[in-house]
């Protein structure tokens, strides 16, 4: 899935122009003050000249992360080896690893070892999303960077990926700059859902991530001091543990919510990835927390398709998933055309098109119009508990009433489609 990045700099405020709240730094205050350090900086800084703006690494902070050395990480990755490497993108490369627990605080870790997985900012930063020059490049991988360590050290919930610690060294071999978390050992959604190669995820598998992604996403909209808007969701950033629970990942591009009295953040430049971005925020750059909402209906029509959001190898009227779907989930009696084939049958096609109608909920082309995550949260719990195994395994013909299926069909189609466009 391409990335992209429109205008300058990301150099981002408030509506009327000022720096994030007060109330809300003074949470996170080294939030604030490192990411003045990356905005601030110009094309003819030198990597060292950024560097050295990142000495408050060196201080104690009440986030309890761990301070890996670059020889412990390499140890750990046995000298990132090819043979660990379980990811890669614009950003580096993700290694799986085994690092000591005796210093880290984590009553889940059983024994002295942990598994973890080790991303490694490259030398030319985050190329795939931001299309810098290498010097600005650099500096905006180290934003990004900085901002994965500022958020998730000081934001923790089931269902978002553990931060363990970070490596900020400068020697003569340049800069380097890891972040490690715990190892998500059934990798992501988008592996389940889109690589033929994985097994595929039963529907009560997908209703139960999406609940567990709507829950993160409510934690970091409603649940804190400040609101945290996530940004870049994707089945790529959901990842699932060996129990198939789901966190959210990549805190790279999240921002704090705007200021009490403002509606929105203005931002100069408009980040993401094509297909999830919510038109609103594409067209004028005004950043709220229904912008992640937006991406997360994207993400429910994944679950339901099997389909990514843009498929750039299919038929021209096929490649934008929202354009495609849109025909069938107006209609019951063809909406099982538009279900993952890879499912077999094996679904509840009821339950599949509550789904539908709860993803065109959050597709309102009016922001205002969409749910907050917390009330997604409980209307796909009664999904969930409306969809009984028996029904889960049932085939797709096997369905309510007549009267049942017009009533679905009545509420789907009252979904505004003139207004839903993907751009």
């Amino acid at each position: 899935m391409d990335c992209f990045k429109i205008a300058t700099v990301d150099e981002e405020y408030d509506e009327d122009g000022a720096v994030p709240r007060p109330s809300a730094a003074s949470k996170v205050s080294w939030v604030s003050r490192s990411l003045s350090v990356a905005s601030s900086s110009r094309r003819s800084e030198s990597a060292r000249d950024f560097t050295d703006s990142l000495e408050f690494f060196t201080q104690p902070r009440a986030n309890n992360l761990r301070v890996f050395t670059f020889g412990e990480l390499k140890a750990a990755t046995r000298g990132f080896s090819r043979g660990m490497m379980i990811g890669e993108g614009g950003f580096g490369c993700v290694y799986r690893g085994v690092v000591r627990v005796s210093d880290v605080d984590d009553s889940n870790c059983s024994g002295s070892n942990m598994d973890v997985a080790v991303k490694q900012l490259n030398r030319n930063g985050f190329q795939a999303r931001l299309l810098f020059p290498a010097p600005l490049s650099i500096i905006q991988g180290h934003k990004e960077w900085i901002n994965e360590v500022n958020f998730l050290g000081v934001v923790k919930h089931p269902n978002l990926v553990k931060l363990v610690g970070y490596c900020a060294e400068d020697d003569e071999r340049g800069i380097q700059r890891l972040l490690v978390y715990e190892l998500m050992h059934n990798k992501s959604l988008e592996d389940h859902l889109f690589i033929r190669e994985v097994s595929p995820l039963s529907w009560m598998e997908r209703l139960r991530i999406a609940q567990d992604a709507a829950r993160g996403l409510a934690h970091l909209h409603e649940e804190k001091d400040f609101q945290i808007i996530f940004r870049d969701l994707k089945t790529s950033n959901i990842l699932l543990d060996e129990n198939f629970n789901a966190k959210l990942s990549d805190f790279g591009l999240a921002r704090q919510g705007p200021a009490a009295g403002l509606s929105h953040i203005s931002t100069t430049s408009v980040v993401g990835t094509a297909g999830y971005a919510a038109p609103e925020y594409i067209q004028t750059g005004r950043l709220t927390a229904k912008s992640d909402v937006w991406s997360f209906g994207v993400v429910l029509y994944e679950l339901i398709t099997g389909r990514r959001a843009v498929e750039k190898n299919m038929p021209r009227n096929e490649q934008k998933l929202l354009d495609w779907v849109r025909p069938y989930v107006s209609d019951s009696r063809k909406f099982h055309l538009i279900v993952d084939p890879r499912l077999e049958s094996q679904y509840c096609i009821k339950s599949a098109q509550k789904l539908a109608s709860l993803a065109n909920k959050c597709l309102a082309k009016n922001a205002k119009s969409r749910p907050k995550m917390s009330e997604l949260v409980e209307m796909l719990g009664k999904i969930i508990s409306e969809t009984s195994p028996e029904n889960d395994s049932a085939p797709q013909h096997a369905t309510a009433t007549q009267d049942k299926k017009e009533e679905t069909e009545k509420s789907i189609r009252k979904f505004n489609w003139k207004n839903w466009t993907l751009r």
